[in-house]
């Protein structure tokens, strides 16, 4: 599985239900990584998108414990195991983790590559990505050279997690 996220250098995702900056390149790379593929977000998540809608040309599954909860045009699980048995149905390579901080944290340990934006700035924030940086068992394999966007300098890396050797 994927997990897809941009970070600042404090790992930080979002303030306040948004967002910390929105940089063109980066939407661009989200929508070619994640087109005809099956995205999981969270119900906060959702409510970012505009007018609250699932993401177009995917297959959305949105995690909300709230038993009513429903969207057109999406999957609704309720709880881990309901995921994970959802997930089951598709590829793990189509597969896209998308956030918010607590799906992200939930599901990091399911996932095998991360695509991060890594932005060189920090921000106010409330909400933060775990900071693969620390963890041994991820290792950058890939990375872009170094892009502008105004003022903010960020790069794209991808992480992939590494068998341990005992």
């Amino acid at each position: 599985m994927n997990i897809i996220a941009a970070v600042d250098k404090n790992w930080a995702i979002g303030n306040k239900g948004d967002l910390l900056i929105r940089i063109p390149a980066d939407h661009k790379l989200f929508q070619n990584e994640t087109m005809g593929k099956v995205v999981v977000l969270g119900r906060k998540t959702l409510a970012t998108f505009p007018g609250g809608l699932p993401l177009r040309g995917r297959t959305n599954i949105i995690m909300s414990t709230n038993p009513n909860y429903q969207v057109k045009g999406a999957i609704v699980v309720k709880n881990l195991d309901e995921l994970l048995k959802e997930l089951e149905k598709y590829s793990p390579e189509d597969i896209f983790i998308i956030g918010g901080e607590s799906i992200y944290r939930m599901m990091l340990p399911y996932c095998n590559t991360a695509h991060i934006t890594k932005i060189d700035h920090s921000y106010a924030a409330d909400s933060y990505f775990p900071n693969l940086d620390t963890m041994p068992e991820w290792q950058i394999t890939a990375d872009s050279d170094e892009q502008t966007y105004f003022d903010i300098t960020y790069e794209f890396l991808k992480y992939e997690k590494c068998e341990e050797i005992f």
